[in-house]
Formats: C-alpha cells, structure tokens, sequence
C-alpha cells in the first residue's frame, strides 16, 4: 500500500508542478522552485515590511556600501507569485544606486518575469512597493 501512495503523491506532486509551470511560465516557475536571495538579514541599512491588500506580507532587507546595494534579501509568508516577485525586487537591487533601486516598478518585475495572470499581478507592485520602503528606511536615516 504504500508504495502504490508513494506513486499516487509522486504523481500528484508532478502534476501541480506542470500545471503551475503552464499557468505562470518558465521564468516564474523555475523563480518559484528555486528563490535566490530569501532570508533575513542581520543589521541591514534598509528594511521594510509591507501587508498587501491579498494578505501577502513581504519583507526586503538592503545593505549598503559606497552608496550601492552589496546585498539584498527578502522572507514572505505569501503565494507563489509573492516569492517569485520578491525574490526578483532583490535580485534587481544587487548593485544598484539608490536612484537606480528607486526606478524599480512593479511594471519591471512583471516585464522580468514576462508577465503574471492578472489575479497574481499585484504581487508585483507589492514587492516594487516594499523594495522602495526598504530604500526609504536606509535613505532617510541620519548619517
């Protein structure tokens, strides 16, 4: 018996994973599979922690030096599509000044990820909005 469960879970398991891979891409689903950039960081610069109107909650951690971002992170309790967004809002941060960080829209990630069903869009803006608040917190500390 369980060996035939073990078969059953394993092909469920396979299902839900071409299934997401149809409905969000590629780009997304391999994002999804394996985040870069997830974790809390010790003593960033800049910090931010914003609740979307889903119920998703993000949080973007930035260090700085010479006025670039050397190290970026995030940690999510949200979806899929949250992960995914927030992971990428780090990964464009990586390098950048704070001007460049600034830039970053919700319109960029989605342009990044080659887009998102429209129900998951707002996932987008939502990391856009918390790496900005992240930058906001690191900008507006006295020096």
């Amino acid at each position: 018996m369980t060996d035939e469960l073990d078969r059953f879970v394993e092909d469920l398991q396979n299902q839900i994973y071409e299934e997401t891979r149809e409905a969000f891409g590629d780009v997304v689903y391999n994002r999804w599979r394996n985040p870069r950039h997830m974790g809390r960081m010790d003593l960033p610069d800049g910090h931010a922690r914003v609740s979307g109107s889903c119920g998703d909650t993000m949080e973007i951690f930035l260090r700085f030096k010479d006025n670039r971002v050397i190290d970026a992170s995030f940690l999510t309790d949200g979806c899929g599509p949250s992960l995914v967004c927030a992971s990428y809002a780090a990964e464009l941060a990586m390098g950048k000044s704070p001007e460049e960080v600034a830039a970053v829209s919700g319109w960029t990630i989605l342009d990044l990820l080659g887009g998102l069903p429209e129900e998951n869009e707002h996932c987008a803006f939502l990391a856009a909005e918390t790496l900005h608040q992240a930058l906001s917190n690191y900008t507006d500390r006295p020096r």
